[in-house]
């Protein structure tokens, strides 16, 4: 999704275009709000049923957490519009940061 302006000269164009452009932002806000309530009551049944043991349980819920953490940034945060690339790059490199220090400290307790 593309943050573009209208340069016109007309400011009734340039209200119907931010209209427009408002009224798409918002639903997909409203999608990735759905999609993170149903994701979070597939965890809640995850956890209350017994068939599955917790060697399953605890990386799916990790696994749906980081999914709604990506819904979270892109959408709520808008870090899909234009000029945020500073910004998703410092998340990425700490994420990434955080990732590998995780990783060595589980390598060191289980040697």
């Amino acid at each position: 999704m593309e943050n573009t302006q209208s340069n016109s000269a007309n400011p009734r164009m340039d209200l119907n275009f931010r209209r427009k452009k408002n009224a798409e932002d918002m639903k997909f806000q409203v999608i990735a709000f759905a999609l993170t309530i149903f994701l979070t009551l597939v965890a809640f049944v995850a956890v209350g049923y017994d068939g599955f043991s917790h060697w399953f349980i605890v990386p799916f819920i990790l696994l749906l957490a980081v999914v709604q953490v990506g819904f979270q940034l892109y959408y709520f945060m808008h870090m899909s519009h234009k000029g945020h690339e500073a910004v998703a790059f410092f998340l990425y490199s700490g994420s990434l940061v955080g990732a590998i220090t995780i990783l060595t400290f589980v390598t060191i307790v289980w040697l």
